[in-house]
């Protein structure tokens, strides 16, 4: 939208100009091209911050260290923090639901896991469980 106002313009001033629109979204999820503006400092930064929540988590008895990252619609930057971090337990998507309590919930998964190494990683995704929100609304 912006480039067509300034080609637009450029045209009404009889400009020779050329006008290119770079499409950004650090959340990566823009089809027809690999990697968007932004993605990878995106990436980096959220791999620093999870790095920092394994630390803390792992300086308590059954800690946990949860870092939630952008990604309304799109979990890309959670899912590359986790792989590029390597110390993620539990990662939660938009694109995937996910029950947080009974015996195959996030709950239950997160007690297995203290009992494993004395500690969980969780990565959200701002977006993540977003369908359950209704259900919490109502149950208050």
């Amino acid at each position: 939208a912006a480039a067509s106002l300034l080609s637009a313009a450029a045209q009404a001033l009889r400009l020779k100009t050329a006008i290119i629109g770079i499409p950004g979204s650090t959340d990566n999820d823009i089809p027809v091209i690999d990697k968007s503006y932004g993605f990878d400092t995106a990436t980096r930064v959220a791999i620093r911050a999870v790095k920092s929540a394994y630390v803390e988590a792992t300086s308590a008895v059954n800690g946990v260290g949860l870092v939630k990252l952008p990604g309304k619609a799109c979990g890309q930057i959670a899912c590359y923090a986790a792989l590029g971090s390597q110390a993620v337990d539990f990662v939660l998507i938009p694109e995937l639901k996910f029950r947080l309590d009974g015996p195959k919930g996030l709950f239950q998964a997160v007690l297995d896991r203290f009992k494993t190494q004395g500690f969980a990683v969780i990565v959200v995704s701002e977006g993540a469980g977003a369908e359950m929100m209704g259900e919490i609304g109502e149950r208050a």
